[in-house]
């Protein structure tokens, strides 16, 4: 089984944020960046795969080489080789074309991914990577196995479990729980070093520009309604939060 595993790299989830150059541009002064948490489950699944039937992984990240310390650290963790679109993601689907120009040709089985970042949340690129290639996307995904060239996916719906099973190629975009997260071991550190991580040049143009950034509105005072005033809560759910 040949497996692509796209990682995006994000800002830590306790990273402060700020903004700079006129709040034009993301401060990255003292931010922590990690792997994207939904494509460690991918990434972590993915390898599960590899040492149960065989095959290879393929890490692939749209980014700059700040990206490089989380692309060994996926290494590290259970995959082969790794490309870099040498390239800041600036958009949805400028990062799904990078993708799909790099598995147009490729013959992987399965593109996996987080279902979305965690930094712009768009959750849309595996659609567009799907649609670029062709080939079906699958979105979330909590539980994968595989049987020949079928997969047999499941995913929680309103009121209930939906299972799906569907012929690869596959585009996935993955969740907890289908696996648990993988931690690099030491040895695995050591042979990161030592395995090819490629990098190429972009295709295609962005289509987005950034104009500004801001923050959300600070948390307002918190209110506590005793449970016996359950008119007085209705009353300021109407007239202040007017959610009702």
């Amino acid at each position: 089984m040949k497996i692509l595993v796209c990682i995006s790299s994000v800002p830590d989830t306790t990273a402060k944020i700020g903004f700079t150059d006129n709040d034009t541009a993301f401060d990255s002064n003292g931010v922590t960046y990690i792997i994207g948490p939904y494509d460690d489950y991918a990434l972590a699944r993915a390898v599960e795969l590899k040492e149960q039937s065989g095959g290879t992984v393929t890490v692939l990240n749209v980014g700059t080489a700040s990206s490089d310390p989380q692309i060994r650290k996926a290494l590290a963790i259970g995959a082969d080789d790794a490309i870099r679109v040498n390239a800041e993601p600036t958009d949805s689907y400028f990062v799904a074309e990078q993708i799909a120009h790099i598995a147009k040709d490729a013959g992987y089985d399965l593109i996996m991914m987080g279902r979305e970042t965690t930094d712009y949340n768009s959750g849309v690129v595996h659609g567009i990577v799907g649609e670029l290639l062709g080939i079906p996307s699958l979105s979330p995904v909590m539980e994968l196995t595989i049987d020949g060239d079928k997969a047999n996916i499941s995913r929680e719906i309103e009121g209930g479990k939906e299972k799906i099973e569907a012929t690869l190629p596959l585009v996935l975009g993955c969740q907890e729980p289908i696996a648990e997260w993988k931690i690099a071991s030491m040895r695995g550190i050591m042979s990161a070093r030592k395995k090819p991580l490629n990098v190429v040049e972009p295709v295609g143009e962005t289509l987005t520009s950034i104009s500004s950034y801001s923050l959300p509105p600070a948390k307002g005072a918190c209110k506590m309604i005793p449970a016996e005033e359950a008119e007085k809560l209705i009353e300021l759910l109407r007239t202040e939060a007017k959610v009702i």
